[in-house]
């Protein structure tokens, strides 16, 4: 530096660097998660309005708890799961065998739903010696029948025990009339499919015929074929024993003619299962169950299960199910399943012959259904006998013997 020059300094140029602002970008963040979540939710409210349950999560709930057999594929419908939902009330479903419901403390229960009259009569009668509230109400009935495959319906025929029925629309027969007395023969003779000719449809089997039902000590089906069986093989004797003696004599006389086993939830399930055919050729079912397996199976393939088929037994017994309301809560219900359209018409879809105030078969409804569905309606022989049931303290004691179980307690009226 030369002296007298004055010093300038020159500072370096600083970088600055200059940070982006967030916020733009976190608004965009956030409307992009929030959009597929506002229309998740607008989907939900749309859904909520149609199906008419829009106010439901603002407005309480009912939570019921029930008590049933078979009957719990009505309430574990999803449609009537909705429309009970319309009513505020939801249903809480433990299984159950029916004769089993009646046997058991069901204090904790708001109502219970026998599959038959003789398991509600046992549960009505203790509840009224003990004044306890009990309200019958009676929305729907149900035939009791055989179900079984093609190959042995027909090896039936063969034999002369069974006897096609029409089924309109259907390239073969899928009901059959079961002559019951040529059917126990068969199985007091200790006859196999193979003495009957089954090789002759495809398959060997070379098992004792015999009917599979659920346990007789629970199960209202297995009861309602064990009267069935001692009406069929009563002989000479009257339709129904009337003393302990008859019971006593005429559970002893069928007894081989029973085979049980199975849990009363599981026969139809098994039944419809690939592997049904090998373990349970003939059960014992309901028609409801028959029904509506056959309208789902047209709705989800386009066809019938034309190999799986319906025996129904020359001696008919239609039973009825009672739904026992324990408490008020439990009367609303059983109101709202006898009288509310929507549940009678969902009923009716299920496969139940539906009742009018009267207890009598309303009208052709479920025909109709089943025509405008592409499944052949059942049409049942006018010559089919309507076979008694036996009083309650009778049936009881004959259960009692051949499922080798206790006599449920009765009433002073039933003894």
């Amino acid at each position: 530096m030369v002296a007298g020059e004055r010093s300038v300094v020159v500072e370096e140029p600083r970088l600055t660097v200059r940070r982006r602002s967030s916020g733009s970008w976190s608004r965009r963040s956030l409307l992009l998660f929030l959009l597929p979540v506002l229309a998740t939710v607008l989907t939900g409210l749309a859904t909520l309005t149609i199906s008419g349950n829009l106010l439901l999560p603002f407005e309480r709930v009912v939570v019921l708890e029930g008590k049933m057999a078979s009957k719990r594929d009505f309430f574990e419908d999803e449609e009537v799961r909705r429309i009970l939902l319309k009513h505020h009330i939801s249903v809480h479903i433990t299984s159950s065998g029916s004769r089993e419901v009646a046997m058991r403390d069901i204090a904790a229960f708001d109502f219970v739903f026998p599959s038959g009259q003789p398991a509600g009569d046992l549960i009505t009668g203790v509840r009224a010696a003990d004044g306890r509230y009990a309200k019958v109400h009676r929305p729907f009935v149900s035939p009791i029948a055989l179900a079984t495959y093609r190959e042995y319906a027909e090896t039936l025929r063969d034999a002369g025990i069974a006897t096609p029925l029409p089924s309109e629309g259907a390239d073969r027969p899928l009901y059959y009339s079961l002559d019951m007395r040529k059917f126990l023969d068969s199985i007091d003779r200790g006859k196999r499919w193979n003495d009957l000719g089954i090789r002759r449809h495809g398959i060997a089997n070379a098992n004792r015929i015999v009917a599979q039902s659920p346990d007789v000590c629970g199960s209202n089906s297995a009861g309602t074929y064990l009267a069935l069986v001692s009406f069929t093989w009563r002989g000479d004797g009257p339709d129904v024993p009337t003393t302990d003696q008859e019971a006593s004599s005429r559970a002893r006389s069928v007894k081989h003619l029973m085979e049980q086993g199975l849990p009363a939830a599981d026969v139809f399930r098994t039944y419809i299962s690939p592997d049904g055919k090998g373990i349970a050729p003939v059960v014992v079912a309901y028609e409801h169950q028959y029904l509506t397996y056959q309208v789902r199976h047209r709705a989800e393939t386009g066809r019938l299960d034309s190999e799986r088929v319906l025996l129904y037994p020359s001696s008919q017994f239609v039973t009825q199910p009672q739904f026992i309301s324990l408490n008020s809560k439990g009367d609303r219900l059983g109101e709202l399943v006898t009288t509310d359209p929507d549940l009678r018409r969902r009923a009716m879809e299920l496969g139940f012959r539906i009742l009018d105030p009267a207890g009598e078969v309303a009208g052709d409804q479920l025909a109709r259904f089943l025509t405008e569905r592409n499944v052949p309606v059942p049409a049942l022989r006018g010559d089919d006998t309507r076979s008694p049931m036996p009083r309650i303290r009778y049936l009881e004691r004959m259960i009692s013997i051949v499922g080798d179980c206790p006599v449920a307690p009765l009433p002073d009226q039933a003894r």
